[in-house]
């Protein structure tokens, strides 16, 4: 029965191609026809320059000057082929980046930067040519590989998002204006002056020192202060100290801050008396205060969950966030929060 599905001839061969077995006994029996490297080239439909390469790698060597000279043997010529092959590997491109490795592992170990902050204040700041870089995928994958002087635990964690459903519950009691009052502008990180606020616990007995921290939405500047307790008079406190550290200008600073319903915050809407909005998200609605959940989430790599508060002193605390501070940012065109913040104060103080 006859099948149409087989052909019998061999298909031509492309141009480009590497050569095969086949091509190679062509090679072979053309070479004793004694026909010439265009006409072999001709025939296995390659250039003459590769009929001659290919000739010399499947010849061996000639041991001596007597007997007759060595031929050419397909077979020798496709195992060299495999052997050239196997080592055929692309160089890495890290080889060559020596100091910029160096400065990615210094600022990673002292000031734990992410590899992308890495790669992108080294190219705002042209601290290194183009051709002594590489990119940020190619950081990550070279760590994997373990090509790189750091490990995977020296690397700061990728934030891990949760997806929201997007429902949020209703306040029982609210303690002042709700989030759905707080205008567009702010949402959409349009404007400067606008904060979210929280608290970080250490152990969660309640009678021990937490951090109450506050962070503005447009330039991720993050304020961080160890408060006695995690109690409505400590955060007012708090909040008393910063009334003064910038005076009658505070409102200009702090347009809007937004908490959520926990009872540390149970009498924070009297800092409206000093102009600033006080907004109120809905309970069990973290997502709605994403930047202040980001940065509390940074501030765990200097003081891990379940680490007492009281192992820090305030000046610490503060350091932490400083070092925050210094962190160039991707969101930010590898500009740091302090450069940012910095800018703006100089632009309220000055008006």
């Amino acid at each position: 029965m006859d099948c149409q599905d087989y052909i019998t001839t061999e298909p031509e061969r492309k141009c480009g191609q590497h050569l095969g077995p086949t091509e190679r006994g062509a090679i072979q029996e053309l070479r004793k026809l004694g026909l010439s490297y265009r006409a072999i080239a001709c025939k296995v439909n390659c250039a003459h320059g590769t009929v001659q390469n290919e000739l010399k790698r499947g010849t061996p060597p000639r041991k001596s000057r007597k007997g007759r000279a060595p031929g050419y043997s397909a077979k020798r010529g496709q195992s060299v082929y495999k052997a050239n092959r196997e080592r055929c590997r692309k160089r890495h491109s890290i080889i060559r980046c020596s100091k910029f490795v160096a400065f990615v592992v210094e600022m990673v170990r002292k000031h734990s930067w992410s590899l992308d902050a890495c790669v992108g204040y080294a190219r705002l700041h042209n601290l290194f040519r183009d051709d002594e870089m590489v990119c940020t995928k190619t950081l990550y994958n070279e760590l994997e590989a373990g090509n790189l002087p750091l490990t995977v635990f020296e690397v700061p964690d990728v934030l891990k998002r949760r997806v929201s459903n997007g429902k949020s519950r209703v306040n029982k009691r609210p303690k002042g204006r709700s989030i759905e009052e707080r205008p567009a502008e702010v949402a959409a990180r349009a404007e400067l002056g606008h904060w979210e606020a929280d608290t970080v616990v250490g152990l969660r007995n309640g009678k021990e020192a937490v951090v109450f921290s506050l962070v503005e939405r447009v330039t991720d500047n993050y304020i961080a202060m160890r408060i006695p307790s995690k109690t409505s008079g400590a955060v007012q406190a708090a909040m008393q100290a910063l009334r003064a550290e910038y005076g009658n200008r505070f409102h200009d600073v702090f347009k809007s801050i937004t908490v959520d319903n926990g009872s540390e915050f149970e009498d924070f809407a009297q800092a409206e008396q000093w102009g600033t909005l006080v907004y109120f998200a809905h309970p069990y609605s973290s997502w709605e205060r994403p930047v202040n959940e980001r940065h509390n989430g940074l501030l765990r790599g200097f003081i891990p969950k379940g680490v007492s508060m009281e192992k820090f002193s305030p000046e610490q605390i503060l350091a932490f966030a400083d070092e925050l501070n210094g962190r160039p940012r991707r969101r930010l065109g590898f500009q740091t929060p302090e450069e940012l913040f910095e800018a703006f104060l100089d632009g309220v103080y000055a008006a």
